[in-house]
């Protein structure tokens, strides 16, 4: 971990079967844990943390990305890594009443809701669809082809691993990164062993289980959406609201899909509000 790394002094390691996972733990008040997306680590959310000052934010890199080694390649679909973080709160004595959720870390932590109580879960550009058409065929093989080949991961880590790569990448999700940004992707692009982790989660990634429990989901949901998002569209988050038992939906304009990179402190008062009338 570089030494200038969000939050490194509050790092540190966990062992808790199957994975090695890197955690950290800021702040006081009620436990919120943050959970994020694919391809991205717990760094992704060092401009809204900043602002969750009244409480205790619980960030784990989910397994095999980050800093977190996956002990178990097969546990990275949606079911198995909802487990493995339930036993991880379990294990730290967490008791987070609310989950904040990027992209897929949403979609965990709606699973993670049918394993524990939560108070209410915020997804910030939800990823609860599936790719259309034959990209729903194609995408998933590809991902499953990549993630068996050897040497493939430290193949993509040496061809993307470089600052116009990795900023063409995140310029396509409608964020354009700062710097800081820049770096810290960089930093995991390189690292064959996340690259080998978002491809394995990318493989076992299946929605369908959540889906049809949709509609019997019933803790409260902020799902917050961008019309700037070029990864997963406004209409994802706004349908699975309706699919939903109990959500609400929130669009901001222009914003991209690394919203809480672009506008920590914006996204942030939302969340608060939302959770303060939740608690209520």
């Amino acid at each position: 971990m570089p030494a200038n790394w969000p939050n490194r002094a509050q790092s540190r390691m966990a062992r808790v079967r199957p994975h090695d996972w890197c955690v950290f733990e800021v702040g006081d008040g009620p436990d919120i844990l943050l959970l994020h997306g694919a391809g991205g680590s717990a760094h992704s959310f060092r401009n809204l943390i900043p602002e969750f000052t009244d409480h205790r934010c619980l960030v784990p890199d989910l397994p095999g990305q980050g800093f977190t080694r996956a002990g178990n390649k097969g546990r990275l679909g949606i079911d198995e890594m909802a487990e493995d973080i339930a036993r991880l709160i379990d294990h730290e004595g967490w008791a987070p009443k609310f989950v904040i959720g990027h992209s897929a870390g949403a979609a965990l932590a709606l699973r993670l809701s049918t394993l524990m109580p939560l108070q209410g879960i915020i997804g910030i550009n939800a990823a609860l669809g599936s790719f259309e058409g034959a990209a729903g065929v194609l995408f998933p093989l590809l991902a499953r082809v990549l993630s068996v080949t050897p040497f493939v991961p430290r193949f993509v880590s040496r061809l993307w691993g470089n600052a116009p790569t990795v900023r063409r990448l995140l310029t396509s999700t409608g964020s354009p990164p700062d710097e800081a940004g820049l770096a810290q992707y960089i930093t995991l692009v390189q690292d064959a062993a996340h690259v080998d982790g978002t491809l394995g989660m990318m493989a076992q990634w299946k929605l369908d289980t959540l889906t049809a429990q949709a509609p019997s989901l019933t803790t409260p949901t902020l799902l917050i959406a961008s019309t700037g998002d070029k990864v997963v569209p406004p209409r994802v988050s706004r349908d699975a609201a309706a699919l939903l038992g109990n959500a609400s939906y929130l669009e901001l304009p222009k914003l991209g899909h690394l919203s809480h990179e672009e506008a920590g402190p914006r996204l942030a008062a939302l969340i608060k509000d939302w959770i303060a009338t939740r608690a209520a």
